[in-house]
């Protein structure tokens, strides 16, 4: 059993990517609008139910796979290096992995923002996450969230080990997938 953690900016492909991986790999998938979405149902996105209910789904979720036979665990985020309590937020994540005796792969995807905006729009993106399906909205927020978060590193992330970073503006999501599962070796 290992945990995945596909990070980068939004509409870089995370899900995309995550769902080829789990095809080729058996491992599950936790993109996080899967949380997001659920949440939302009740709450406003940022208020403090909302924040609440996306973690206690996200954490629970991953207790229970850890703690389970299931071969991996692939989760897409997008962290905010600008954002001190991104790393402790992953890391609660990571630990309950690691409390199992689990490894964890970090996979940072880099994708430039004239292929991204064009992303956004695709229908696989609006019909898995229905808060984007208001196109320009979701345009909207994703360049507001551009100008004001830092979403890739500068080849400086936090663990050397088990990392890879991507540039998938032109490559396919299942050549990305094939890459992750061969540089990580995974069955």
């Amino acid at each position: 059993m290992s945990l995945i953690i596909i990070f980068g900016p939004p509409a870089s492909g995370k899900m995309t990517i995550g769902k080829k991986l789990a095809e080729i790999t058996d491992f599950k998938l936790l993109h996080n609008h899967i949380s997001i979405e659920l949440a939302l149902q009740f709450f406003e996105h940022g208020s403090t139910g909302f924040s609440n209910l996306n973690e206690f789904f996200r954490k629970k979720i991953m207790e229970e796979v850890a703690g389970s036979d299931l071969p991996g665990l692939i989760f897409t985020y997008v962290w905010d290096f600008k954002q001190d309590q991104d790393k402790p937020y992953v890391e609660k994540f990571c630990d309950i992995f690691r409390e199992q005796g689990r490894e964890i792969y970090f996979v940072e995807i880099f994708c430039d923002l004239e292929e991204r905006l064009r992303r956004n729009k695709t229908l696989e993106r609006i019909s898995e996450k229905p808060s984007k399906q208001d196109l320009l909205l979701s345009e909207k927020r994703l360049l507001q969230i551009e100008e004001k978060h830092v979403m890739n590193t500068n080849n400086d992330f936090y663990y050397k080990e088990n990392y890879i970073k991507i540039d998938n503006t032109k490559l396919e999501a299942d050549i990305v997938a094939k890459i992750i599962r061969d540089e990580f070796n995974l069955v």
